[in-house]
């Protein structure tokens, strides 16, 4: 049996994790509202939100990365006496 590309199974692991997050975001949201019509909403519109928030934080993230720290200055060295 052939091994499938290592891309193809991150594509199957991505759709399987958003099915799993639509299904859970949907539940929670139909529990706590009681409302399918809210819950399917949230339920899309959730994972939206998310997606924008966790691209806005990689953004920050390589700012970070790219700083440079400020050069230390070595001290002067103290007396012997």
């Amino acid at each position: 049996m052939a091994r499938a590309p290592v891309r193809h199974l991150a594509l199957v692991k991505t759709a399987t994790f958003a099915a799993c997050h639509f299904v859970l975001a949907f539940t929670l949201a139909w529990l706590l509202t009681g409302s399918i019509a809210l819950a399917g909403l949230l339920a899309l519109v959730e994972p939206l939100v998310n997606t924008v928030a966790y691209f806005v934080h990689e953004q920050v993230w390589q700012l970070v990365r790219a700083a440079k720290p400020a050069p230390v200055k070595p001290s002067p060295p103290l007396p012997l006496c």
